[in-house]
């Protein structure tokens, strides 16, 4: 794997990442800056068995990713074909080992796709979320994180409130999401070694979503082809020495001229954690960010 030289961000990129996000607010015109997405009405609508990517991003969160993969073995999808694509960097063994041992199992209308990228690659997550919308051949896409996980019944409730919809970004109406777990949370550690896991649905409380946001954007497969994530704003698709706040999702959602719509599936789980494994751990940055997560909780 070759490795692509570090990008140092510059003031220069700072103060686009700023005004991207205030031009999201509304004030300009997408299209000054990116091509945009087909009309609603000339998306192919799924009729019958629909496909389905699932793509999600890991960088020293194999301990949650287990719960992801996981979801897909004990509740497999019957309605839809999915291809399960996980951006990982090998540098983060204990993700690769976890992504080897899934890739093992044999599971009914489940493709494993692991997908191994340099670390700075990794570190700016539209990097691969713009490549995979690019490829993809699915009907949908669902970018998400690995900290979601996929109950009973939710990928064939997806499929069902999919037949004939022509929108171009949906999200789940509702969610289950537990407290903010510390690491010594019982949930939160590590396996010996990998395997299937399942969850406690009682440690999980019922919210409400108003918006396709971070790990609940799903898009339709023709806009995905059309636009990639962002791809025509270079500032969100240069490799990283750090990882970089995700500000491009709303800079997403602007290109798509919509919050998106929401479809009530059931069964969507998140796990919400205190310390971010993307930052080293008892760093100053690490620090602080729990401290922030402590206080937002």
């Amino acid at each position: 794997m070759n490795q692509p030289p570090i990008y140092k961000a510059s003031w220069y990129d700072g103060l686009m990442g700023l005004f991207y996000r205030i031009a999201s607010d509304g004030w300009l015109p997408p299209s000054w800056f990116s091509r945009l997405p087909p009309k609603s009405t000339e998306l192919k609508p799924v009729k019958g068995m629909m496909s389905l990517e699932i793509v999600s991003h890991c960088w020293n969160y194999s301990n949650t990713l287990a719960y992801q993969l996981s979801s897909l073995v004990n509740h497999p999808p019957k309605a839809l074909k999915l291809k399960h694509t996980v951006f990982y960097c090998p540098e983060d063994g204990k993700t690769e080992q976890l992504l080897d041992y899934f890739k093992t199992i044999e599971v009914d209308n489940v493709e494993w796709n692991p997908q191994p990228l340099p670390k700075e690659h990794l570190l700016r997550r539209s990097i691969g979320r713009n490549r995979a919308a690019l490829n993809t051949d699915a009907d949908w896409i669902w970018f998400t994180d690995c900290d979601i996980i996929f109950g009973k019944d939710c990928l064939d409730s997806l499929a069902k409130a999919c037949q004939g919809l022509q929108e171009r970004l949906i999200f789940p109406l509702h969610e289950y999401t537990t407290p903010m777990l510390a690491d010594d949370d019982p949930m939160l550690q590590e396996q010996a070694k990998p395997q299937v896991v399942s969850i406690d649905e009682s440690n999980f409380t019922f919210q409400t979503r108003d918006k396709a946001k971070g790990a609940f954007q799903i898009v339709h497969g023709d806009v995905a082809r059309a636009v990639g994530y962002c791809a025509d704003i270079s500032i969100y698709h240069k490799p990283q020495e750090f990882w970089r706040k995700t500000y491009e999702d709303k800079v997403f959602r602007w290109i798509l001229q919509g919050r998106g719509v929401p479809v009530d599936i059931p069964a969507v789980f998140q796990i919400r954690h205190i310390h971010k494994g993307r930052y080293k751990k008892d760093s100053f940055w690490s620090k602080v960010r729990s401290k922030v997560r402590r206080l937002q909780e």
